[in-house]
């Protein structure tokens, strides 16, 4: 089972490639996870949201799944598959599908279509890590979920369930707060975006669900070396060029009505590190290749170390 020093960094979490017809175009994806794996990263992940996982039937999650745990298996890089579901079975199913094939961890959020009650939250976890029970979890907390745990409820899950060793924080969650983020630091480990890393780092934030590492590996790899070495002045500089980048780069995308996987898509082929066509799966608007054109020449206005391999 993965431990917590061996969960940190920024763990890649890949997009699905389609093709135009939207069907999994499984050679562009194997490339791309080979070439992720070979950039460094100490991880992948699949079945996020930027994996679309709530756009996917059981056997493209098998198909998707399959192809990740061979290629980071064969290039040596640990690999942690998304099983968020509706409900408690689905995602049994995918967890021990994910334990069959030999991934090393599971990404779990709260089910989000009828909201959870507390007293179901620790059982429901138990109830999926018996069906993985040599894999690590990580937990995927986000306001979808329409359930936010305290960190006595992590802390609950973790007394519970001994493989739990991380939470991917996202925004108004408790990890996301100093605060919080010094007191689940003190029993998992809490990932956080890139520009939160500045801040939050001082206490304890120590990785990323990253949909930056595969826009430029070299950057993101080089802010988690900041990190480990405490140079917040220095990773400040770059937080603040991807807060830019965020705020003020994917605006007129924000105005467009881009969710995640569009974003992702996008910013994984603007400095052309993966290679495939910019769809996502509707109703959510996909990204382009004008759209791609169109925030490179931002960056390379605004922040032309971001399109530098």
């Amino acid at each position: 089972m993965l431990t917590r020093a061996e969960l940190i960094g920024p763990w890649a979490g890949l997009p699905v490639a389609w093709k135009e017809d939207f069907s999994f175009d499984e050679d562009a994806y194997r490339a791309n996870v080979e070439r992720t794996c070979k950039a460094g990263v100490p991880g992948i992940y699949t079945g996020g949201t930027t994996g679309e996982f709530y756009a996917m039937e059981f056997d493209e999650f098998q198909a998707v799944t399959k192809a990740t745990v061979e290629e980071c298996k064969r290039c040596g890089i640990p690999v942690m598959i998304g099983i968020t579901a509706t409900y408690t079975l689905g995602a049994q199913r995918r967890a021990g599908y994910a334990a069959k094939l030999g991934a090393d961890a599971v990404q779990l959020a709260m089910p989000f279509w009828m909201e959870i009650d507390d007293r179901e939250i620790v059982q429901f976890v138990l109830d999926i890590a018996s069906t993985c029970p040599k894999l690590a979890l990580c937990m995927y907390e986000t306001t979808r979920s329409k359930k936010t745990l305290t960190v006595e409820q992590h802390q609950a899950i973790q007394k519970a369930v001994p493989a739990y060793q991380a939470v991917k924080s996202n925004a108004n969650t408790v990890g996301r707060t100093p605060e919080g983020c010094a007191a689940l630091s003190e029993f998992i480990n809490v990932w956080v975006g890139e520009d939160a890393l500045a801040k939050l780092g001082p206490y304890g934030a120590i990785g990323s669900a990253s949909a930056l590492v595969y826009m430029n590996p070299r950057i993101i790899l080089h802010m988690f070396e900041l990190l480990l070495q405490k140079k917040w002045d220095e990773l400040k500089v770059w937080t603040d060029r991807v807060k830019f980048h965020l705020e003020v780069g994917l605006a007129p995308f924000e105005a467009k009505g881009f969710t995640d996987t569009a974003y992702d898509h996008l910013q994984g082929l603007v400095a052309g590190f993966l290679k495939m066509h910019p769809c996502s799966r509707g109703p959510y608007i996909s990204a382009t290749e004008e759209d791609v054109k169109i925030l490179r020449k931002w960056l390379k206005e605004n922040i032309p170390e971001f399109l530098d391999l």
